[in-house]
């Protein structure tokens, strides 16, 4: 079992910056490869980025690639989502998951485990 609490969400302007941060309960973080997805008001969940066990494979969506990234700290169980340049269609609730493979995450079900959500606005 894997508990997952997302932070870091709130409000920005275009352009700016926000870093998301999910940090995982037990002793299993190495065993998971990590995700985010979002959720924008009236759409369907969607894949955001992901990171394999050990940091070796990322996978972003065309939407984000280039502004964002995605990075996992073993030594606190945290995985961050760093958003630069952000623009008002990355308005959603971003939720972070765990999963057996990142191919899993990117191209597959989503996550096994998945937190409570966090709210990110990016206003004009």
């Amino acid at each position: 079992q894997v508990q997952l609490v997302e932070s870091g969400g709130g409000l920005a302007q275009a352009g700016g910056s926000l870093r998301l941060s999910c940090a995982a309960s037990g002793r299993t973080f190495n065993s998971y490869a990590m995700g985010w997805f979002r959720q924008a008001p009236g759409k369907e969940r969607v894949f955001v980025a992901a990171v394999s066990q050990n940091s070796g494979a990322m996978y972003y969506s065309d939407a984000v690639k280039g502004r964002f990234t995605i990075s996992r700290d073993v030594a606190k169980n945290t995985v961050y989502l760093q958003m630069d340049n952000l623009k008002p269609e990355d308005t959603a609730v971003y939720y972070c998951a765990a999963a057996s493979t990142v191919l899993t995450l990117r191209y597959g079900r989503g996550g096994d485990y998945w937190g409570q959500g966090t709210q990110v606005t990016v206003s004009s």
